[in-house]
This record gives structure tokens, sequence and C-alpha cells, in this order.
């Protein structure tokens, strides 16, 4: 295959979490990494979240979701339009209001065909539905980029990329392969819930976004009994790949109703802790690291309690030189260039499809 030219691709990313849009530059073939250009972040206004929020759970047609996805497109619109120079391709993942793998699918809400127009540029999106298509769970779609990353790091055994925004996803990758969909290459599933419940048990008790820097856990109790109720649920004892939807754990939910907001946040943050250990024990092999990215990452006591779960050195990527609040931007800036190259972006070991597929929808701007 004749090699193909690196470009820079930009790619969007808004999570679960509803903080807002990240954007970042990627220099990239659709295999290897280049460079890391430019990026920039967009949060959400609380009247913006409320319109989200309103949307979660919701399919296409439904009430609210028309105001969600306008308010979508507009935001990465205003965010994206400053990071265009010198870019030839772009990559837009959506707000993710309701996942269902095995059920009703996949719902993420903004049109990719909307963004095209206004920025001037082809944009890949719709990311995750040929792979549902196939029978697999259309999440976590990270993970060819987290091998790519392995490899810019120069890896040279296995580790573990975790993710922790509004849902928790591991990617196990062994880099010593030469591509991220070979079997044993890459082992991916969502974990359990992260940030999502903690945000909206604070959001709802006290009107702030977050619990900023951990300070109400470090001051709550621990309800043991409603975190060993937890992991009695059925999802962690299903072998992955598998995935969640933002809400998956109603029951969590309702069992820090009761409890101070203090109790509640330091229940939900060692839930974190401990679904992603239970995770964890589905490792093809031993990792020497684990790497972590998204908004989890600045909270001290969820990572205190996955390095005593885990047992092992549990690091932000920003101690390997990557950037862990723009890597999931920059993971589908990579996946936009390999639609473009017609390359897999999921497979078997990642979501559990029949076979590797690339997804995604290419739209152009009409000019």
């Amino acid at each position: 295959m004749k090699k193909a030219e690196a470009i820079w691709v930009l790619g969007a990313m808004s999570g679960t979490s509803l903080d807002g849009v990240d954007a970042a530059l990627v220099k990239t073939d659709g295999e290897s990494i280049f460079g890391f250009g430019h990026h920039a972040y967009r949060p959400y206004s609380e009247p913006e979240r409320a319109v989200l929020r309103a949307a979660l759970g919701r399919w296409p047609g439904e009430d609210g979701v028309d105001a969600a996805a306008r308010l979508v497109e507009r935001a990465h619109i205003e965010l994206m339009s400053g990071l265009t120079e010198g870019v030839a391709l772009a990559g837009f993942h959506g707000q993710t209001l309701a996942h269902d793998p095995g059920g009703r699918g996949t719902h993420q809400a903004g049109d990719g065909a909307v963004l095209a127009e206004a920025l001037g540029l082809p944009v890949v999106w719709d990311f995750r539905s040929a792979d549902m298509q196939l029978g697999g769970q259309g999440a976590p779609l990270a993970p060819f980029f987290h091998f790519a990353c392995a490899k810019w790091i120069r890896a040279e055994e296995p580790i573990a990329f975790l993710n922790l925004g509004g849902v928790g996803n591991f990617t196990w990758l062994d880099p010593r392969l030469a591509k991220p969909d070979l079997p044993g290459a890459c082992l991916a599933f969502d974990t359990g819930p992260a940030n999502a419940p903690i945000d909206d048990l604070v959001s709802s008790r006290t009107g702030a976004s977050c619990d900023e820097g951990g300070r109400l856990a470090a001051k709550g109790k621990v309800d043991e009994a409603a975190v060993s109720r937890f992991l009695n649920h059925p999802y962690f004892y299903k072998i992955p790949p598998k995935s969640l939807d933002r809400d998956g754990f109603p029951a969590l939910k309702s069992a820090v109703e009761g409890l101070s907001v203090e109790d509640g946040a330091a229940t939900l943050t060692a839930a974190v802790a401990v679904s992603v250990a239970r995770g964890a024990e589905h490792f093809p092999k031993p990792v020497s690291r684990v790497l972590v990215s998204g908004g989890g990452r600045h909270n001290p006591v969820i990572m205190a309690g996955l390095a005593v779960a885990l047992d092992l050195p549990v690091d932000p990527v920003e101690a390997v030189g990557l950037n862990g609040d723009m890597l999931e931007a920059q993971a589908f800036a990579y996946l936009a260039a390999r639609v473009r190259r017609g390359l897999p972006t999921s497979c078997p070991g990642t979501t559990g499809v029949r076979v590797a597929i690339g997804g995604g929808t290419i739209s152009r701007p009409l000019q």
C-alpha cells in the first residue's frame, strides 16, 4: 500500500460529564502520530448544561433533543472555527444522549453536515453506528488512538489507558504488536461510572459543577455496604468488551440520596476505584502502569483510591507527555483520518464487533 501523507486533523469531543467541548489538532496519516497542535476548550454554561441534561436518555424526535442538538452544533462551531487554519479534515463525535447496545442503539446529538458547511471542511461523524450494526458495543472508540499514543511514547510492554470522564473506560494494549486490530493488541471496555454520578450529586446539592479537587469526598465517610451492593451489579460479571450508558447504575444514585453530600461524594468516589480494579481483572497480561486521562485525574481522592485498589503505578497521562484534557478530542481527529483512508476504527477486542470495521460518515461542504 502506498504510504499516506500525514495531515493536520481537527477533532472535537463533548463528553457525558457535560462540562464543555474540547477541540485539538493532531498530525497523522491515520496510523502513526507525527505531532500534536493547538487545542482549545469551550465550557458549557449552566443554562446550556440544563438543556443537555433535559435531553439525556432521549432519542431522535423526543422532547428536548432538537434543542440539545442545535446547542451542540453551535458550541462546536464556535470553538472549532478558530482552529481550522492548515487543517484538511475534522472529526466530530457529537454529544451522547443515549447508548443502548443490543437495544435501541446509540444516539449522539449534532449533525456533522452542519459543521462541514460552517467550517468549510470535510467532517467525519457518526462514528459508532456501523460498529453497532455489526454486533459491536459502539464504545469505547479511543483504543486505536491509545495504541498510537503508546507507539508515540515508545512503550515497550503492555500498559493501560484509563479515561475517567462521565463513564470510566479502560484500554489494555500491547505496543509490541504492529497494528491495533491484530489479535492480542487491544482489549477495551467501560469500567463503570466515573465523574457523572459525582457531578450530578454535587450539582443537585450545592449547585457546583463537580467535586473540585475531591474536597467533599475527602471530608466524607464511605458507605461500604452501598459499594458492596454496587459491585453485585450484573455488569461486573460480563466479559469484555462491554459498554455502558451514562446513567447505567440508578441503584447507586439512589443509595447515596440519604447521605450527606460529603458521604455521598466519598461513596461514589470509592465506587469509581473499586469498579476500575474489578475491570483490571480482565487484563490478558499484567501491565507496568496505568495512565489516566479525563477530568477524574484532577481528583486526588480518586487517584489515591486507584493506586490502592490497583496496586500499580497510576499516573496522569501528562507523566508521559500527553494531554489528558484533550486526549479524546485528539482521538476523534485520529479516527477521522482512519475513516478517510478506509482503515478500521474498531475490532472484536475493542467493541466486540464481529470483524474489524471502519465506521463514520464523511460530510463535505457544498461549495
